[in-house]
């Protein structure tokens, strides 16, 4: 990375500079970035060095700058605060860095060789996508693409929840009150007819739970009482036992939930390289669990059930099969695992993209991987976040109280739509590509909205800042692309275009142009983006990232603002502007791409 590469270049300067001050050279020194309200791009504390010097902290910090500045050709200048060493590092580095940039693509990291699986999304097949679902599948996403970037070879994958109770809960109500509807004949996408009919189950039991209650059941009782739900599961009982009839519809009703998860996943732009189902799935596990028993590493109950002790390592016991037989999701998710790794034998890790509701089980599943022997348990990860609330409180799919992932999505686009048109500034797009661009801005604003949050954090979902297309959002991101990339087709017009004398940031050539404050400031936050990057990978954060980009794009937009790059007569530095403007499309195209967001030429 070539912030490491900066500290590489230092450190052998700073340990020349000890070993001749002071006889001795220190094995490491840290370095960090200087506080903003000092000047200085590089700072080293020297406390630790005193011994060293066997001075104080300001003298040694002083001798060392100033060793710096005469033998370490890529330190201008440096100052001391309290022993903490300041160092401005001279413009001819920035320089010789930016063109190395603008010549290669350092966003393009060689092969790891490492095959890392991203499991995502993972819907029921009783309810269209909502935003919860968003907020995971942009995450797992991303999360995909900034490991292809960082040189990962990603397979993405998700689990589809085809089977279960839920399931059933839809199937009893269409067949009790559907009158053989279907999409076509509804005109509504296959997921949200499905869960139209999870919604009415819900309406139906809650009144029949009333209805039991008033005949003088107890709330608990008369819960698992309801006609209807006994019903749905008498059908899991039967869909079980492979009963043709019901296998039959719920096969035509799955059919077309998958139809409208397609049409939503198309429109927000990802896909999968493997769809596991939990109807092929959920009896895997068994043998395993089995086998665990034999090894000794589970135990059995008196009454047939098998459990895992895991309370040596702080947690509890776990069941992982109960006495007549059958499974849990713990029991099917421990085989899941076995069969992708058999599946994948050159999968070194795999993520898990699921809610912090479920870090208990990721925990518990982990351990008893380990403990059943499997080297590659290692390599589990868990990318937990924090859900998304509603201003008005937690989403829930069986009383419709969801924010629709396809309407926000139109929601969104339409908003796009309404700023284009006041802004009044497509007049010589067609009307097809207004509508790619209000798409492209649109996904930009909702992503992006999604993506800068800290994964890890709760968030709460304001329907008026997901649509904000001013300040820190995807389409003030977008903007500044379609700014630039304008600005350069006026300079290929105008005859200029970037220009460089050579060098490199390890042997930098002189040049007479004093980088400007504004200049400066965008190199030095480009210079950070491999390592921006390459850290997002290691965190499995693109929040990291999704903030860093802002950024460089406000940094940018102020250089803007300030220098007028075309009316600069120094034909040298209207090259070094346009090339520098040039860089920073680049990589802002690059790290929208790792965030799933698309950057148009024009806006």
């Amino acid at each position: 990375m070539f912030q490491d590469r900066l500290q590489a270049l230092l450190l052998p300067a700073v340990q020349n500079a000890f070993r001749e001050l002071f006889g001795q050279a220190p094995d490491a020194v840290a370095f960090q970035s200087t506080r903003p309200e000092f000047e200085g791009d590089i700072t080293i504390n020297v406390f630790p060095f005193l011994k060293l010097s066997g001075k104080g902290p300001e003298q040694t910090a002083t001798a060392v700058g100033g060793h710096l500045v005469q033998h370490a050709g890529i330190v201008e200048r440096f100052n001391v605060v309290k022993g903490f060493l300041n160092i401005v590092i001279a413009d001819a580095h920035w320089q010789a860095f930016l063109h190395e940039a603008a010549e290669h693509d350092l966003l393009q990291f060689p092969s790891t060789g490492q095959q890392v699986m991203v499991e995502y999304a993972s819907p029921n097949t009783n309810k269209p996508l909502h935003l919860g679902h968003a907020r995971n599948i942009f995450l797992g996403d991303s999360v995909g693409r900034i490991l292809q970037a960082a040189g990962h070879d990603v397979v993405r994958a998700q689990i589809i929840n085809d089977r279960g109770i839920h399931i059933c809960k839809s199937m009893v109500a269409w067949r009790q009150f559907g009158n053989g509807e279907t999409p076509e004949s509804s005109g509504l996408k296959g997921d949200k007819l499905v869960g139209k009919y999870y919604v009415e189950f819900d309406k139906l039991h809650k009144q029949q739970v009333a209805e039991l209650e008033a005949g003088g059941m107890a709330p608990e009782d008369a819960a698992k009482s309801t006609p209807i739900l006994r019903e749905a599961q008498e059908m899991l009982r039967q869909w079980e036992e492979g009963d043709a009839e019901v296998r039959a519809l719920w096969a035509r009703m799955n059919g077309w939930v998958y139809d409208g998860f397609n049409a939503t996943y198309a429109r927000m732009g990802v896909g999968f390289d493997k769809v596991y189902y939990e109807s092929e799935t959920y009896l895997l596990g068994k043998q395993d669990v089995l086998d665990g028993v034999a090894k000794g590493v589970f135990f059995k109950k008196p009454d047939g059930s098998i459990w895992v002790d895991n309370t040596a390592e702080g947690l509890d016991e776990k069941v992982l099969m109960r006495g007549d037989g059958t499974s849990l999701y713990m029991t099917q998710d421990i085989g899941t695992a076995i069969r992708r790794f058999e599946e994948f034998p050159a999968m070194q890790r795999m993520i898990y993209t699921v809610g912090n509701e479920q870090d208990y089980h990721f925990k518990v599943l982990f351990l008893i991987l380990k403990k059943l022997g499997y080297a590659w348990a290692d390599g589990l990860y868990h990318l937990s976040y924090g859900m998304v609330d509603l201003p008005s409180g937690k989403m829930k799919s069986r009383e419709g109280t969801v924010v629709d992932a396809d309407e926000l999505m139109e929601e969104v686009v339409q908003e796009a739509r309404k700023m284009g048109e006041e802004l009044s500034k497509l007049d010589d797009f067609s009307e097809a590509e207004k509508d790619v661009l209000y798409e492209m801005v649109g996904m930009a604003a909702l992503k992006y909205f999604l993506l800068k949050v800290d994964p890890k954090k709760r968030m709460l979902f304001d329907p008026k800042a997901s649509i904000d297309l001013q300040g820190h959002t995807g389409p003030f991101i977008q903007y500044t692309y379609a700014r630039i990339k304008s600005l350069l087709r006026k300079a290929q017009v105008a005859g200029d275009g970037p220009s460089w004398s050579g060098g490199t940031p390890e042997q930098p050539t002189v040049d007479n142009h004093q980088l400007l404050p504004e200049e400066r400031a965008v190199i030095k936050l480009l210079h950070q983006f491999p390592a921006v990057l390459n850290d997002a990978a290691l965190k499995l954060d693109p929040a990291a990232l999704a903030n860093h980009t802002y950024e460089v794009v406000k940094a940018y937009n102020s250089f803007y603002q300030s220098v007028p790059v075309l009316k600069e007569e120094d034909a040298a530095k209207r090259a070094f502007r346009l090339e520098l403007s040039a860089t920073v499309a680049h990589m802002v195209k690059k790290a929208m791409w790792c965030l799933g967001i698309e950057v148009p030429e024009r806006m």
